[in-house]
């Protein structure tokens, strides 16, 4: 997702002062770009999308692309962590009240998902056009709103001795995430004709078997 903060982005400015010209983009604007990034990346792979066709889907100039997003690089990734904040915020909202840590562990798998259930462009975008590689070099790959939320939930289930403490707390995770994302992708190839909820119970227990600290 744009290249980190004080580095060049691909045309040679600085992410640093964009991404404040960015917070004073009109919110109505904001919502009409990444919409429509949305709708273009998640049909087709990166390289095949031009800025001008963004800019004609959200019926802005592409002067304006370009001033407040600077390269597609920054412009994809900064429309990709908006989505994945909003995972992120809807996943602190479900976990408010649950004091059991394995349920509160099954809302977190539930919410993310539903989230995918009910977006599948945003999980098209990232298997269409995003570049991995390149991705992990972005400030905001790490998204600490969502990634945080999913290592704070892991660490207290390791301070309260329910999950495995035999592998770093990372090692879990690359696990949770690699259930999740081969259950979205499967979702997606398949053509989303069961709702990736309906088994969700089942599919957290297997998940659950998984990571939990062995009896």
């Amino acid at each position: 997702m744009p290249l980190k903060a004080g580095n060049g982005t691909a045309d040679g400015t600085r992410d640093g002062a964009l991404t404040a010209d960015r917070a004073a983009l009109d919110p109505d604007t904001r919502a009409r770009i990444e919409q429509a990034v949305l709708d273009i990346f998640s049909e087709r792979e990166f390289h095949r999308v031009g800025l001008i066709e963004v800019a004609r889907g959200a019926n802005v100039s592409l002067q304006t692309i370009y001033k407040y997003y600077g390269s597609k690089e920054a412009l994809l990734f900064s429309c990709l962590d908006t989505w994945l904040g909003r995972l992120a915020t809807r996943m602190i909202d479900h976990l408010q009240g649950i004091e059991d840590f394995k349920e509160k562990f099954r809302k977190v798998f539930w919410v993310t998902l539903d989230f995918f259930e009910k977006n599948p462009k945003v999980a098209q975008l990232i298997m269409s056009s995003v570049y991995v590689n390149t991705w992990r070099k972005q400030d905001n790959y790490q998204n600490p709103l969502l990634f945080g939320t999913f290592i704070r939930v892991l660490g207290e289930g390791r301070a309260k001795g329910v999950l495995n403490d035999e592998v770093d707390e990372k090692i879990l995770l690359d696990y949770i995430f690699g259930v999740i994302a081969r259950l979205v992708q499967m979702y997606i190839h398949r053509g989303q004709k069961e709702p990736l909820t309906r088994q969700a119970n089942v599919l957290f227990d297997m998940l659950w078997r998984a990571i939990a600290k062995p009896v």
